[in-house]
């Protein structure tokens, strides 16, 4: 390892001694609200996907072809995975295709104007990296927002019914129980944004300056990939909540 590895982590036996005492930990802790399986499936699938993002990225990214591909299939993976949190007893591919609506079609037009203004460099390296955080926070967002709207929904089902009552469209109706409660889906991201620098130290800053930039590049980065999560979140919330509140989702 060179300097700059070693003053992030050390590689070797104990590094792996560490992960499997803080997962087993995290495993004891979750067993109590009954999520301890899934700590276990969380953590082992981890593993095996980082050492296979790692063995693909080193084929991929030397090329911008390959790397659009790739972004696409994380895309999609994004969009299943929201699907399955927001309608897990709903149909696989529709909800797959109606999720890539606020999951993947705002960072993938984001960062394909970014490239073509020439804002972000066209290359795998900078591509990969750039959309993968943006897929994230819209992910996390639509997971988020959709729940918290049905979950609305489910107990606040008379207020429904009145609103309906009242003459309301069946989406209107939806949408005033549905609509403030999704909201509260953009909490941790306005949260990071408000709070960096004074409480949290983000990667895309610490990972800058360990690599050698100055430190007034890392922190323009790293607003940049702030304001771009809020972007992407915030549209990922609006399309999440219609799409509920019109039964798509």
């Amino acid at each position: 390892m060179n300097g700059i590895g070693d003053a992030v982590v050390r590689i070797g036996p104990a590094l792996v001694v560490v992960i499997v005492l803080l997962a087993a930990v995290a495993v004891m802790v979750n067993r109590r609200s009954g999520l301890a399986r899934e700590t276990v499936v969380a953590t082992l699938r981890a593993a095996v996907q980082l050492a296979a993002l790692a063995a693909v990225l080193a084929a991929v990214i030397p090329h911008l072809w390959a790397s659009a591909l790739f972004v696409a299939v994380m895309a999609s993976a994004a969009s299943w995975t929201s699907a399955r949190r927001v309608r897990p007893n709903g149909p696989a591919l529709t909800g797959i295709a109606w999720c890539a609506g606020p999951v993947a079609a705002p960072t993938i037009v984001i960062v394909t104007a970014l490239v073509v203004t020439g804002v972000l460099p066209g290359r795998g390296i900078a591509v990969i990296p750039t959309a993968g955080i943006m897929l994230g926070g819209a992910m996390v967002t639509a997971s988020l927002a959709g729940r918290r709207a049905h979950d609305e929904l489910r107990v606040r089902r008379g207020e429904v019914e009145a609103a309906l009552s009242l003459g309301f469209e069946r989406r209107d109706a939806r949408m005033e129980i549905a609509g403030p409660a999704s909201a509260t889906a953009l909490i941790p991201g306005l949260d990071q944004t408000r709070s960096v620098g004074l409480v949290t130290i983000p990667g895309a800053f610490v990972g800058m300056v360990l690599g050698g930039a100055s430190v007034w590049a890392a922190a323009a980065m790293q607003l940049f990939v702030l304001i771009a999560l809020l972007a992407v979140s915030s549209i990922a919330m609006v399309v999440t909540v219609e799409l509920v509140a019109r039964e798509h989702l």
